[in-house]
């Protein structure tokens, strides 16, 4: 695990973060070993395959894991507090929802049909005993996120798919987190939807100073949002560097695959790329590296866990990157 030197510093710092499904047929190590931090200024995409743990690892973040899923090591240092050494009723009162909140896969679909929007944002409110004007607050939330006072007293199904997900994030920034995490959310909205909800997270870091991490397998979208760029695969960040470097210079080669995977219209090439082979089981993960099964560079060291070797803005686990083996091969 890296040093912890100076995580007091950063808004948040993950260190070696394993969250598992804890199964009869064993653990399904979903997020294992994952670090990385992040400063007042940045925000966060990551991106990985569909089952690679990008959704259970914002939900280990919140502590919202259900059962059998747990956080079984590491550190979550937020505000110099590890909040994951809190109890649950520290973390409840103190944290979720007013220093950290998330806006989940599909959250649109979770508003209350039979309650108003501003009722249930009222709600929300009042169970965390704030003691402003709840109207005002309501309706100043809505306007944050482009919604007129009217929405308030609307019921969920007389609003677009949007504005409901705008309602949605709407409730994530009642309390005025510092960290906002959203788990794709533009899934199942038309493309003109899309951007406007990708410029209110953008405005939301800029403006208001929300640290958003934003979780998603669209690469392009991710890096209209994200001043850094985290690679997921099989449960385990790969990669980690500013969004320029993975795009113009992808070290992993599983980073190198996933961009050359995306269809380019004036490319010219007509033949479509793809990654060989399937991603591994995470109740049984290849030891080592897990991508070396599928890897065009696999050597035999690579059955050996790689360390996360450092890059100019982030890190690679990848043993292609071993200054050792580099000198040892010249």
């Amino acid at each position: 695990m890296p040093s912890t030197a100076g995580d007091s510093n950063k808004k948040l710092a993950v260190r070696g973060l394993s969250a598992y499904y804890l199964t009869e047929r064993g653990p399904v190590k979903a997020v294992d070993a994952v670090n990385f931090a992040l400063s007042e200024s940045e925000s966060l995409g990551i991106v990985g395959e569909s089952a690679c743990g990008k959704s259970t690892l914002g939900s280990a973040l919140m502590r919202s894991m259900q059962p059998p899923g747990k956080i079984v090591g590491g550190a979550i240092v937020l505000g110099g507090d590890d909040i994951v050494k809190m109890s649950d009723r520290e973390f409840g009162k103190k944290v979720r929802w007013k220093k950290i909140a998330m806006v989940f896969q599909g959250a649109m679909n979770a508003l209350d049909p039979v309650y108003t929007v501003g009722s249930q944002l009222k709600e929300i409110l009042e169970e965390h005993g704030f003691e402003g004007d709840v109207d005002a607050k309501v309706l100043e939330s809505l306007k944050q996120v482009g919604l007129a006072p009217a929405v308030a007293s609307r019921y969920p199904h007389e609003l677009s798919g949007g504005m409901k997900q705008r309602v949605v994030i709407a409730m994530a920034l009642l309390l005025e987190p510092d960290l906002l995490i959203a788990d794709e959310p533009t899934t199942a909205l038309d493309v003109l939807v899309q951007s406007q909800i990708i410029a209110l997270l953008k405005k939301l870091h800029r403006e208001k100073g929300v640290t958003v991490i934003l979780i998603s397998h669209d690469l392009a979208l991710v890096s209209q949002v994200a001043d850094k760029i985290g690679i997921m695969y099989a449960g385990q960040l790969v990669e980690i560097g500013s969004t320029q470097d993975i795009y113009k210079n992808p070290k992993h080669p599983y980073t190198q695959a996933l961009i050359a995977a995306v269809p380019r219209l004036h490319s010219g090439e007509k033949k479509i790329r793809f990654i060989p082979g399937s991603p591994p089981s995470l109740l049984d993960p290849p030891a080592g590296c897990r991508f070396y099964p599928r890897c065009p560079h696999a050597m035999e060291v690579c059955k050996q866990d790689p360390p996360e070797f450092e890059t100019d803005t982030g890190y690679v686990r990848c043993w292609l990157y071993d200054p050792t083996l580099k000198s040892m091969s010249h």
